[in-house]
Formats: structure tokens, sequence, C-alpha cells
């Protein structure tokens, strides 16, 4: 990294860390809704069965947060991509995410 002020550094690399994690913390909310709303999903998320199918939904969760990081990083790494848009997505998909992990969202969209 240069000390020179004239040297601009991409921002690409962080862009891909904050839209990657918020995919992350969607993929864990649609997948605890899901796994919540149909029991054969839930048997098949069951990767460890003290924790139930919530094992299998943070494992999913984390491999989909680190190959989106992984692939954005890799699409983004030298460009400036726009920060606004990717800011904008990133924060619905936080609160589409935490409303779908929060119970009377949960049962609101399951009709109960």
């Amino acid at each position: 990294m240069s000390d020179d002020p004239a040297v601009v550094c991409p921002a690409g690399s962080g862009a891909a860390a904050v839209l990657s994690a918020a995919i992350g913390f969607f993929t864990l909310g649609a997948l605890a809704l899901a796994a919540d709303a149909f029991s054969s999903l839930a048997r098949v998320l069951t990767f460890w069965n003290p924790t139930g199918p919530l094992s299998g939904v943070t494992d999913i969760a984390m491999v989909v947060w680190l190959v989106s990081w992984f692939a954005l990083s890799r699409r983004w790494a030298r460009s400036d991509p726009n920060l606004r848009r990717i800011n904008l997505a990133a924060a619905v998909l936080f609160v589409a995410g935490l409303l779908l992990t929060f119970p009377p969202s949960m049962d609101l969209l399951q009709g109960k």
C-alpha cells in the first residue's frame, strides 16, 4: 500500500465483504423460516440431532456467505462498484434476514 494520496484504493473488496455478509444473513433467515415451515426440510437440515435443523441452517448460511464473499471479492477486486447501491442492497437484505428470524414475523408469514 502506498502512502501517496494520489493512489486510490478500490473499494471492491470492502463492498464484497458487506454484501456477502448480508447475503449470508438473509440466507440464514430464509432457511430458518423454511425449516420451521416444512418438517421434511427440517429433517434434511438436521446435521446434528441435539441442535436440530438449526445446525444445517447455520452451516449452509456460512457456506453461502463464504462462497459469495469469495466470488464477489474476485469480481470486484480491482474495481470501485457503486457503494450506495451495494449498501442499500445490503441494508435491505439485513432487515429482511432479521425479520425472517424474528418469531412474530415467522408466524405471520406461516399463517400461524
